[in-house]
């Protein structure tokens, strides 16, 4: 069953999840929301750089290795987001995109 899944599957369903990521990105207004869109992004390139590793070079673990960097990446990007996120919680008691204005003058 799954050896008649081709490259084209796997890049078809990076690129859903990456349209998917992006639109709670850019759609949504909670902050968490945000962040995990974020990560739905981000595993999208993981799937896209395993899939061309495995289907262009087979014998090298290029994009295995990259989406290991990745992955740490996104936990780090996510723990100084939480940490970020409850700081600002703690001052205006909301984690509304649009109400978080703390740059402003």
């Amino acid at each position: 069953m799954l050896n008649n899944l081709g490259l084209e599957h796997y890049l078809v369903l990076s690129a859903i999840l990456f349209a998917i990521g992006l639109y709670g990105t850019l759609a949504k207004r909670n902050a968490i929301i945000i962040l995990m869109c974020i990560e739905l992004m981000l595993n999208a390139v993981n799937i896209t750089l395993v899939a061309f590793s495995r289907y262009v070079t087979p014998e090298l673990l290029t994009g295995q290795i990259f989406a290991i960097f990745v992955i740490i990446v996104a936990a780090a990007e996510i723990a100084m987001g939480v940490a970020i996120i409850l700081a600002i919680y703690r001052g205006i008691e909301s984690i509304d995109a649009t109400k978080i204005n703390l740059m402003k003058w």
